[in-house]
């Protein structure tokens, strides 16, 4: 879809992930990736991905998005957008970031954004399904 076909805030929402995809510290793999969120309040929050020189302890875009607005004080999420450079099929986030998603809103629609501006649109339960989320830790046990 292009990005226009989208509401203002979510223009928004994407243009936020497009332009912190330019502060991405990758100098390993040079895979930038740029994502925000966008809390109940209208606010949009961004997040890059950081590599570093042990692998391990680098760190994807989404996950720091979210970290960010938890930081801020939002745990209510809208919608995110994830911005890379690759041209191809859309790609989708990681499963730990899947999962991180999943924890605050399962029905969350993630716009995974190529560098052409094409848009599609899926939920975290359509990436993640049968997730573990808090609900699971309220259900009875033996």
């Amino acid at each position: 879809m292009n990005l226009d076909t989208f509401d203002t805030t979510i223009q928004s929402l994407v243009s936020a992930a497009v332009k912190a995809k330019d502060k991405a510290y990758c100098p390993y793999s040079n895979f930038r990736v740029g994502a925000s969120v966008l809390c109940a309040d209208g606010s949009i929050v961004t997040g890059v991905n950081v590599e570093n020189a042990s692998y391990g302890m680098s760190v994807c875009a989404e996950r720091v998005a979210i970290w960010n607005a938890v930081a801020q004080g939002h745990t209510d999420f809208k919608g995110a957008a994830i911005s890379c450079d690759i041209k191809g099929d859309f790609k989708g986030s990681c499963g730990a970031c899947r999962q991180v998603f999943a924890e605050f809103n399962e029905e969350m629609p993630l716009y995974l954004v190529k560098p052409d501006m094409t848009v599609k649109v899926v939920t975290v339960a359509e990436l993640l399904p049968m997730a573990f989320t808090p609900k699971c830790l309220q259900e009875e046990r033996i």
